[in-house]
């Protein structure tokens, strides 16, 4: 079947998410970014995006001044109390050569789902998480694991992660991406609509604007989509122009006053449901597979891409280029 690994990995992640809650987090926590600190947080696609969650969720909670870059893009003169990376493989390029750049001292952990990686064995401190690797290319436990770490960290009591396991739990029992895959009717929560769409732009405010840059990303890697991602309050200035007939504007979140009716004018489809950002996520990893399979693409091992970017003038020592 195509998309087998995709498909499993997706209907694992509220067992996933439990653990991290669980296990994870009470041995690991003292190794995360306390109140206060000044944290730069780094990662490369995916992990970049649950970065730019974290950044946004820690700095609304009052937690302390937080960054999010790629390791390319991060600046070199700010000074940091700590540095987190992201990193499912712990072998790709950027992350693993940003670590000699770094000021001498400051405390580096990295949230890793390779735990003898490279990355792993260079940084202060790992934070493993084995169990939410996946055999797919095409990333959705690990991504969201990690970013369930972080914002646990935070307190998952104000974030809403048990509600976000709930909701998930109940979003899986409603949809059958295995049926839709196979032509079958879909579940509920994935009309057909949402499932034949010409175009999508996914809309994020505060710490939901990561997970929707994470939506679109899914949607081209798995089913080579046309998708755009932008705050939301930014949509009217510009993006919009985009909307129309057979093209969905899907929000993360609240929705901003007056942009649903506004986008409805345009003959595009608004969606916006009260599900947790992150079960509305898994949603969006859903709609993505059974697209994927329609359209005889396998988002395992999606064209172009690999499972980690190794860059071959700067293979770390101990790898021969793959994972």
């Amino acid at each position: 079947m195509i998309g087998r690994h995709m498909l499993e990995e997706l209907q694992s992640q509220p067992a996933v998410w439990r653990r991290v809650l669980s296990e994870v987090l009470p041995e690991y926590a003292g190794l995360l970014p306390a109140p206060g600190e000044r944290v730069q947080v780094l990662g490369c696609g995916s992990s970049w995006f649950m970065a730019q969650a974290y950044a946004a969720a820690r700095e609304q909670e009052g937690l302390g001044e937080t960054d999010a870059f790629t390791p390319t893009e991060a600046p070199r003169s700010r000074s940091y109390d700590r540095v987190v990376l992201i990193s499912r493989s712990g072998t790709t390029s950027e992350a693993v050569d940003v670590l000699r750049s770094l000021p001498e001292g400051v405390p580096t952990v990295a949230v890793v789902g390779d735990p003898d990686s490279h990355l792993a064995r260079r940084v202060a401190h790992a934070v493993p998480l084995p169990f939410a690797d996946e055999r797919s290319v095409v990333q959705t436990r690990f991504a969201t694991a990690a970013l369930f770490l972080l914002l646990g960290s935070l307190g998952a009591d104000r974030l809403g992660l048990d509600r976000a396991v709930a909701d998930t739990r109940d979003l899986l029992e409603e949809l059958d991406p295995d049926a839709g895959i196979a032509g079958g009717p879909a579940g509920k929560p994935l009309d057909e609509q949402l499932l034949t769409a010409e175009q999508f732009t996914f809309l994020g405010s505060g710490w939901c604007l990561g997970p929707a840059h994470e939506a679109a990303l899914k949607m081209r890697e798995s089913c080579q989509a046309w998708t755009e991602s932008y705050p939301s309050m930014e949509y009217r200035h510009g993006p919009i122009a985009i909307a129309g007939p057979d093209r969905v504007t899907w929000q993360f979140g609240a929705a901003p006053a007056g942009l649903a009716e506004q986008v409805r004018g345009t003959g595009a489809r608004f969606e916006n449901c009260d599900r947790h950002p992150l079960a509305e996520l898994v949603r969006v990893h859903a709609a993505a597979l059974i697209r994927a399979g329609r359209h005889g693409l396998d988002p395992d091992h999606p064209r172009s891409l690999s499972r980690s970017v190794i860059l071959d003038d700067q293979t770390p020592e101990g790898t021969n280029g793959t994972v």
